[in-house]
């Protein structure tokens, strides 16, 4: 039965744009239509019984729409569907060229779902096959993001200054510069506490493409990045609202939203809301590779709640997971976890955790972002206690300790000695509840426990206090608060 003339024009309209699509894809051609990309990202991707070029095209385009248009509900399988690893599972007679698009291609729709330890791979791929500038260029992007996103700054800075090196050379217009050279170039900023140059790409973001309305939630979405480091957390929130809204995350894309939804938690945990932080995170899984790991943006909510066994329980999947885990996410797991430890009494547990986190700090390039929203002084004497111990370690004690005057969130109001000397870190947490206006419901409520359980836990805080009720509770907790010096930061953070 010959075709219908709607099903040969639908047909004729998607070769076109792949074609258009394939050819700017990399610099030198003007950008992707936007047209094309939404009429593409919709399509079912093809599966070749082999590749040639003109199949191998098609696929190209498909992934970069998916990945710029934000359809990734297929997920890591719509890789595995073509690849073992970053190999073709079928036989292919490909040229250079089309090939290297093609990892490229696959690369940045590995760093979209969230898993950059395979974009940095099929970006390395890419550009063993790269022929041409414009491809060294596509595959430098594709793997500096894949770096950034896995931790690994130094790698990271060194791969986007090669690309930015090839881009200058070949005079190419702004409006060329890869989307995935500003997102690295982001969390290269952030990880050093960088906000003058995360504005800075906000605005190279726009002037790039200002008609691009994903481009332009992506350059907000900076702008409330850098509200946080900048410690304007009401106006910070206040963005990132605006910004999750089912009007502003309409053109967005699923990474931008995940690392707002993941800011918005650390917002709330700097302001005393960690039960509301944990509220925010519930609807959210960990991708493959854990790009965004929200087990381990849950543990800083579980810290602050003095949800230790919960925090360990919520993690320990994570860890399983081994070299497999994105690292950008495993070293604050770690640190996380080696709190939780030491709360718990179990010194050497949190001390290899510590280790294995300062490791992997100084193999990917030290950064602050790790600390972000832990308790200021317990972290600082952990990570103290465990540099004494490593020597080697001790290269990284000026930057971890900068970062922690700037990204951590402060300690409970409570002495550190006196009076709560004798109390366990769980009951040193519910005293700070105890001098609110919260009930034992409450507070039960806000940790996630029974009433029981706090009701056990108020009773033995009032034996050592030794008190016989709530209000004698807080005025003793007041006078030993206000006969102590201050803690808080120190001079040198």
């Amino acid at each position: 039965m010959p075709r219908s003339r709607t099903s040969i024009d639908a047909r004729a309209a998607q070769h076109a744009a792949v074609v258009s699509t394939v050819i700017r894809l990399a610099p030198g051609h003007g950008p992707p239509h936007q047209r094309h990309l939404s009429l593409l990202a919709a399509a079912a991707p093809p599966v070749p019984p082999t590749w040639t070029d003109p199949a191998a095209r098609a696929v190209i385009a498909l992934f970069a729409a998916r990945a710029r248009r934000d359809n990734l509900t297929a997920g890591a399988d719509l890789v595995r569907r073509y690849f073992e690893g970053v190999r073709l599972t079928r036989p292919a007679e490909l040229a250079d060229g089309t090939r290297s698009q093609l990892h490229s291609s696959v690369g940045e729709y590995c760093n979209a779902v969230g898993w950059p330890q395979m974009g940095a791979r099929f970006g390395a791929e890419a550009l063993l096959f790269a022929d041409t500038e414009a491809l060294r260029y596509r595959a430098l992007t594709v793997i500096a993001l894949g770096q950034a996103l896995n931790g690994e700054y130094e790698s990271a800075r060194v791969s986007l200054a090669n690309a930015r090196e090839v881009f200058a050379a070949q005079g190419w217009a702004r409006a060329d510069t890869a989307y995935v050279e500003f997102l690295a170039e982001t969390l290269i900023a952030s990880a050093h506490l960088q906000v003058d140059r995360l504005h800075a790409v906000s605005a190279a973001m726009t002037a790039a493409q200002p008609d691009d309305p994903y481009w332009a939630h992506s350059a907000r979405s900076v702008e409330a990045m850098a509200q946080m480091l900048r410690g304007d957390m009401d106006g910070g929130l206040a963005a990132i609202q605006t910004l999750l809204s089912e009007e502003g995350a309409r053109h967005s894309h699923t990474m931008t939203r995940h690392f707002l939804v993941c800011m918005r938690s650390d917002m709330l945990v700097a302001q005393g809301r960690s039960a509301e932080a944990l509220a925010t995170l519930a609807p959210y899984e960990n991708p493959d590779g854990h790009g965004i790991c929200f087990s381990m943006q849950r543990a800083a909510s579980l810290l602050h709640l003095g949800r230790e066994r919960e925090l360990l329980a919520e993690t320990e999947a994570c860890v399983a997971t081994g070299a497999d885990h994105c690292l950008r996410t495993l070293t604050p797991l770690l640190l996380r976890r080696a709190l939780a430890h030491r709360r718990l009494g179990e010194r050497d547990r949190a001390t290899a955790s510590t280790e294995a986190a300062m490791v992997l700090l100084l193999r990917t390039g030290t950064s602050g972002t790790p600390f972000v929203m832990l308790p200021h002084g317990e972290t600082r004497d952990l990570v103290a206690a465990v540099m004494l111990e490593r020597p080697e370690l001790r290269d990284a004690m000026p930057c971890v300790f900068d970062a922690l005057a700037v990204v951590t969130a402060p300690d409970l109001p409570a002495p550190r000695f006196g009076l709560l000397a004798g109390l366990t870190p769980t009951e040193r947490t519910l005293t700070h509840r105890l001098t609110t206006s919260l009930s034992i419901a409450g507070i039960a409520e806000e940790r996630g426990v029974s009433v029981n359980t706090v009701k056990s836990q108020v009773r033995s805080v009032y034996a050592k206090l030794g008190v016989r009720g709530r209000y004698e509770a807080v005025e003793a907790l007041t006078r030993s608060a206000n006969a102590q010096p201050a803690c808080g930061r120190t001079a040198d953070g």
